[in-house]
């Protein structure tokens, strides 16, 4: 269905009308813009502002005394006059010829003579199978000195519960008295062997020295001890 519009009913007649009410608003709104803030506007007003200017106080300076000067010596006046004081003392003269006649106040000069002590050297032992004329135990040889010391032995109680039996290798030295010391376990077997053989031979008695090209000379001597269970 066709829509038809009538003459009356078109805008169109009245586009100018609108134009010219659009204008007449615009100039009054512009108008009344330009009024109100002339009206409004205010005139500056310049405030001075107040600057409170605070004084610093003011510190005295002080200033420390130096200590006085040290104090100089004073040098003493020191004067060529020479004070000659009379000697009222009395010397008996006949003291002096007593002290020099009297012989027993002298004194003997003696001789400065280093003492000087004598220096011991101690000869070193020589090994029993390199002596030229060896020990001898109670006038016979080194074996007899075994059987002694096997007929001297008392087993210990603990080698014997122990079950501990073994040889027990000593050294020692024979002196040119005869004597016997620095006896040392060479090879041990047991605590208790090795002490029961070193006393039974430190209880040795006096050997015949050894020597060398006629001088008695100390001897070391490796001797075993052997301890054995029957």
């Amino acid at each position: 269905m066709e829509v038809k519009k009538t003459s009356k009913a078109s805008l169109e007649n009245k586009r100018l009308l609108f134009v010219e009410i659009g204008l007449v608003l615009s100039l009054l709104v512009v108008w009344g813009a330009f009024s109100y803030t002339s009206s409004e506007k205010a005139e500056p007003v310049l405030q001075a502002e107040t600057v409170v200017v605070e004084e610093e106080e003011m510190i005295p300076i002080t200033q420390e005394t130096p200590p006085p000067p040290p104090e100089i010596a004073k040098i003493p006046d020191l004067s060529d006059q020479i004070d000659i004081v009379d000697d009222e003392i009395e010397v008996d003269d006949n003291l002096f010829m007593n002290l020099e006649d009297d012989a027993n106040m002298g004194v003997e000069i003696m001789d400065y003579v280093e003492e000087v002590e004598e220096e011991v050297v101690e000869e070193e032992a020589i090994p029993f199978q390199l002596i030229e004329d060896k020990p001898m135990f109670q006038g016979k040889d080194a074996n007899y000195f075994t059987k002694w010391v096997n007929q001297q032995l008392v087993y210990p109680e603990i080698a014997k519960e122990n079950g501990v039996q073994g040889r027990v290798t000593l050294q020692f030295t024979i002196n040119p008295d005869g004597s016997v010391s620095n006896i040392k376990v060479l090879r041990g077997v047991d605590p208790s062997l090795d002490k029961e053989a070193v006393r039974v031979v430190a209880m040795s008695p006096k050997w015949t020295p050894g020597k060398q090209r006629d001088r008695a000379v100390k001897v070391t001597y490796t001797f075993p001890v052997i301890f054995k269970l029957q």
